[in-house]
C-alpha cells in the first residue's frame, strides 16, 4: 500500500483509485454507522475522496493513509450530521441498512445504536475496521486513554442492556 500512496503522491491517478478501492468498505461502514443515512454518507464519501485527492501531497507518512483518510471522512460526516440536524428513527435505517447488510452487520448496528454518540464511534473503528486505539486516538483527537475508558465504559453499558433483554 505503501508504494500506491508514494505513487499517487506523485499524481498517479490510477493509484489513487487503487487506494480508494481497498479502502472502500472501510469508508462505507464508517460512514453508514455515522450518518445511519445511505445518501448522506455516499456524499461524505465523495467528498472524502475528492479532498483526499487534493490534498493527498499533503500526507506526511504513507503508511497513516488509511487513518488520515478516515479522519477525513469523519470530519465530512460530523459536518454533514451538524448540517441535517435530525436523526432518522432508529427503525427505519435498520430496515434501509437490512437490504444491503447481513445479519450480523444489522445486529452490530443494532447493539452500536444502544451505545452513546461518543462511544458509538470509537467501537466502530475498533471492532468495526479493526483500528488500533492508537489510531482511532489520532482519528479522533483524543488521548488514547480516552478511547480506552470510552470502550471499557461501552462495553459495561453492552452487558447492562443485554442482561436486561
Amino acid at each position: 500500500m505503501n508504494s500506491l500512496v508514494k505513487r499517487a503522491k506523485c499524481g498517479d491517478a490510477e493509484a489513487f483509485i487503487a487506494l480508494i478501492e481497498a479502502c472502500k468498505m472501510t469508508l462505507q461502514r464508517v460512514a453508514l454507522g455515522y450518518l445511519k443515512n445511505e445518501e448522506d454518507a455516499a456524499d461524505a464519501i465523495q467528498d472524502t475522496i475528492l479532498d483526499a485527492y487534493e490534498h493527498i501531497r499533503g500526507l506526511k507518512k504513507e503508511g497513516y493513509f488509511k487513518t488520515w483518510l478516515v479522519r477525513i471522512l469523519i470530519n465530512h460526516c460530523t459536518k454533514t450530521y451538524r448540517s441535517n440536524q435530525h436523526k432518522a428513527p432508529f427503525e427505519d435505517s435498520m430496515e434501509q441498512e437490512s437490504h444491503n447488510m447481513g445479519n450480523a452487520d444489522v445486529e452490530f448496528r443494532a447493539l452500536l445504536s444502544i451505545l452513546p454518540d461518543d462511544s458509538r464511534t470509537i467501537f466502530q473503528l475498533y471492532y468495526g475496521e479493526l483500528f488500533t486505539t492508537r489510531e482511532i486516538a489520532e482519528i479522533l483527537n483524543m488521548k488514547e486513554s480516552t478511547v480506552k475508558s470510552r470502550l471499557h465504559r461501552g462495553k459495561e453499558q453492552l452487558r447492562v442492556a443485554l442482561q436486561c433483554r
